[in-house]
C-alpha cells in the first residue's frame, strides 16, 4: 500500500472539520481514513496529531479520535479569550500592515459582504481576520489565536446563520469600522470594533445552548 504523507493527510482532513463535513463530536476512525487514503495508519496517526496540536481533534488514550468539540461553558470561555487576546493582536499587527495586506482586507470587507453561501462567508471571514493579524510577529499569541479560531469554527457557522450572515447589517458594519481602523492606523478603534465584533457571537451562542447538546 501506497503511504500518503501525514501533511496532505491532515489538510484534507483539517478542511473537512473546518467546512463542517466532519461534524463536533464525530469520530474519526484511523482505519477508515487509511483505506480512504490509500495510506498505512501511521501517516494517519502523525496527521490526527498534527491536527490535535491544532486543536481540531481530540485523542484519547487506548480510545480513538474525535472532532473537537465544545460544552456552552467551554465556548463562552474561549470567546472570552478571544475578545481580550485579538484586540492585542491586532494593535501589533496594525503598524506593520502593508499596503499590499490593506488592498487585499478592503477586497475581503466587499466579498464577505456580497457572500450568499454560508460556506464563502466563513472562509473570507476567516481570512479577514486572520489576514487582519499578518503584521504581528510570529509566535505564541497568534498560533493561540488561530487554534482558538478552529475550535470554534463549528460555532461560528452556528452564529452567521442565527444571524442571518447575508442579511446582517451589524456584521458588515463591524468589519467597516475594523478596516476603517486598520486604514487610519488607529488601533484603539480596530481593537474596540473587534471586541464588540467578538462579545456580539458570544452573547448570542450563549443565548442558544441547544447548539451544545
Amino acid at each position: 500500500m501506497a503511504s500518503s504523507p501525514p501533511s496532505g493527510l491532515a489538510e484534507t482532513l483539517r478542511a473537512e472539520i473546518l467546512n463542517g463535513t466532519l461534524a463536533p463530536g464525530e469520530r474519526i476512525v484511523q482505519e477508515d481514513v487509511a483505506e480512504r487514503f490509500g495510506a498505512s495508519r501511521q501517516p494517519v496517526r502523525d496527521a490526527l496529531r498534527l491536527l490535535e496540536g491544532d486543536g481540531l481533534v481530540t485523542l484519547k488514550a487506548n480510545s480513538g479520535a474525535w472532532v473537537s468539540k465544545l460544552s456552552a461553558s467551554e465556548c463562552d470561555e474561549a470567546y472570552l479569550v478571544r475578545e481580550r487576546l485579538e484586540p492585542l493582536l491586532i494593535s501589533l499587527s496594525i503598524p506593520h500592515l502593508t499596503a499590499v495586506h490593506i488592498e487585499h482586507l478592503t477586497h475581503l470587507v466587499d466579498e464577505i459582504e456580497s457572500a450568499t453561501e454560508i460556506e464563502s462567508f466563513l472562509r473570507l471571514d476567516r481570512e479577514f481576520h486572520l489576514l487582519s493579524y499578518a503584521g504581528a510577529d510570529d509566535g505564541m499569541l497568534k498560533e493561540f489565536v488561530e487554534r482558538i479560531w478552529n475550535t470554534t469554527q463549528h460555532y461560528r457557522r452556528a452564529f452567521a446563520q442565527l444571524s442571518d450572515f447575508a442579511h446582517s447589517d451589524a456584521t458588515h458594519m463591524e468589519h467597516k469600522m475594523i478596516l476603517d481602523g486598520i486604514v487610519r492606523k488607529d488601533s484603539r478603534q480596530a481593537e474596540l470594533a473587534l471586541e464588540g465584533h467578538i462579545r456580539r457571537t458570544r452573547i448570542t451562542l450563549s443565548q442558544h445552548r441547544e447548539l451544545f447538546s
